[in-house]
């Protein structure tokens, strides 16, 4: 029976920093970018030895700017991973000149083991101890496979029972602590009852995998646990093939396949470079590439992002022509909903989409309501305060020219666009504005005589109305405003990109 760890996955809210420790710090290789095959508006990062060997990766999905999770019961938490004995100090003298944050070196289990925090507040131990590479990294001290994760569970004999199917046996009980051992890694229980439980969010583990020889023993798996709460069919995830199921105390556990292997559709020299869509995602491969995440290789160049009031996210196209849109999501949605149609409607256009800080339970938005045609005023002049302040000093950071920056915003984003027109005239030279409506009751007055503005209202829309009075209200106050429909509702619709493109060409 192939026995062992294949891979583990957690969480990162940020994947520059992310990218910088793993294939920077730790000089793990970055041997995958994919969109994630359940979600494909969430990027998936793959890292590993110089192929990808099962046993050597960890993979983080990646929430951007996402809310942290929270460690506790029924769930992996920390990993370690091998590197040779005699390397523990040089990652010591690493650790401090990076800053690092560290504890150790302590002996653990007879091992010698130096713990480390990765950005997002994850334990990733060095243990000392001869695990040779399947396929070695150039750097001599570089960690060579993962030598085992600890779980937290309450239950921490039911929990090594159901380990054992995959090949663990126990080997010694040290205080809280079971240690499970394969024929090549290890897996530490602790039991932990009385602490809380986990919670998902960056930061935390999603789930450890289990090598499969084949898909046979994935489907002898799958008939086994077919009466388990969680047991999941098996799936193809292109690389691997695989099965998940939670143990008795809540963690998830992945059955993976050994292959076919991270080359089957890139290059040994080249693996990992490219972002590569999943193919039942395929049709949409160029928005989710415009939605997903950029980020540098260590020693690439790379624009510093600032920390401003808004959370905010650039794409930048591979040959820019220097101009900017700036999006702003509608209710519900978040910073990169609207970069596939801006970057359809101008694929040269440099992307920087924001996100709205007001929320109405778990939905995003730019400003609170007070029932569905009512809206705080106090809140949209304090949020459009917040907006003008942070615009500024994006357009310093950054190096944005005014006179070539567009912001277009959609619905509850078009709301707000229209409100700092009149509240901050000036500061926007050319808007878009798609199903958008007055939502100021006591508009101050304003010269918007050098601003232009693109309204575009749908004739099905139930808002159409409120477009029709802030197109008005705009041209009364000295815009010049274009109004075009398009056979819809509040919805978006391919022809909203054309009408984009054209006023972007033409305006």
């Amino acid at each position: 029976m192939t026995t062992g760890i294949h891979h583990v996955t957690a969480i990162t809210r940020n994947v520059q920093r992310n990218v910088d420790f793993y294939a920077g710090f730790l000089g793990l290789r970055l041997v995958k970018q994919t969109g994630g095959y359940e979600d494909a508006q969430q990027l998936h990062l793959f890292y590993g030895d110089r192929v990808g060997s099962a046993g050597s990766i960890i993979t983080f999905l990646v929430w951007q700017d996402g809310a942290p999770g929270r460690v506790g019961l029924g769930q992996v938490s920390e990993v370690a991973f091998a590197v040779p004995p005699s390397s523990i100090g040089e990652w010591v003298q690493r650790a401090l000149a990076a800053g690092v944050s560290t504890a150790g070196p302590a002996r653990e289990f007879g091992e010698t083991v130096l713990r480390l925090r990765d950005p997002d507040g994850i334990i990733v131990k060095l243990v000392g101890v001869e695990m040779p590479a399947s396929a070695p990294l150039d750097d001599p001290h570089a960690p060579t496979r993962i030598r085992s994760v600890t779980i937290l569970t309450e239950d921490s004999r039911a929990t090594a029972e159901f380990v054992a199917r995959f090949g663990y046996r126990e080997a010694v009980q040290d205080g809280p602590f079971r240690r499970m051992i394969s024929d090549t890694d290890v897996i530490d229980l602790r039991q932990s009852a009385g602490f809380v439980t986990g919670g998902a969010g960056a930061g935390v583990f999603d789930h450890v995998a289990f090598r499969a020889s084949d898909v046979d023993a994935l489907r002898r798996m799958r008939l086994d646990l077919r009466d388990l709460d969680g047991i999941t069919n098996v799936h193809d995830r292109k690389y691997f093939m695989s099965l998940y199921v939670r143990e008795p105390a809540g963690t998830l556990f992945e059955y993976a396949t050994d292959g076919p292997g991270f080359l089957v559709d890139e290059a040994p020299e080249t693996l990992g470079s490219s972002l590569l869509i999943p193919p039942h995602d395929a049709t949409h491969a160029q928005d989710l590439r415009a939605m997903l995440p950029q980020f540098a290789m260590p020693g690439e160049d790379r624009m510093p992002l600032r920390d401003l009031p808004f959370v905010h996210r650039f794409f930048t196209p591979d040959d820019p022509d220097g101009s900017v849109v700036v999006l702003l999501h509608g209710t519900g949605g978040n910073e990169a909903d609207l970069m596939p149609l801006a970057s359809a409607a101008n694929p040269r256009a440099t992307l920087m989409g924001v996100r709205g800080r007001s929320t109405e339970g778990a939905t995003q938005r730019w400003f609170r309501r007070l029932g569905e045609r009512g809206f705080d005023q106090e809140d949209i002049r304090s949020e459009a305060e917040a907006f003008d302040f942070f615009m500024g000093e994006a357009t310093r950071s950054y190096g944005l020219d005014p006179t070539r920056t567009t912001f277009l915003g959609y619905s509850n984003g078009a709301n707000f666009l229209a409100a700092v027109l009149r509240l901050y005239p000036g500061l926007i030279q050319r808007a878009i504005l798609v199903r958008g409506g007055e939502v100021m009751e006591n508009a101050p007055p304003a010269d918007l005589a050098d601003t232009k503005a693109l309204l575009i209202t749908g004739a099905q829309d139930p808002f159409q109305a409120d477009g029709m009075k802030l197109a008005s209200s705009l041209t009364d106050a000295g815009a010049e405003v274009m109004v075009k429909q398009v056979e819809a509702g509040h919805d978006l619709t391919p022809e909203d990109r054309i009408i984009v493109g054209d006023w972007l060409t033409n305006a």
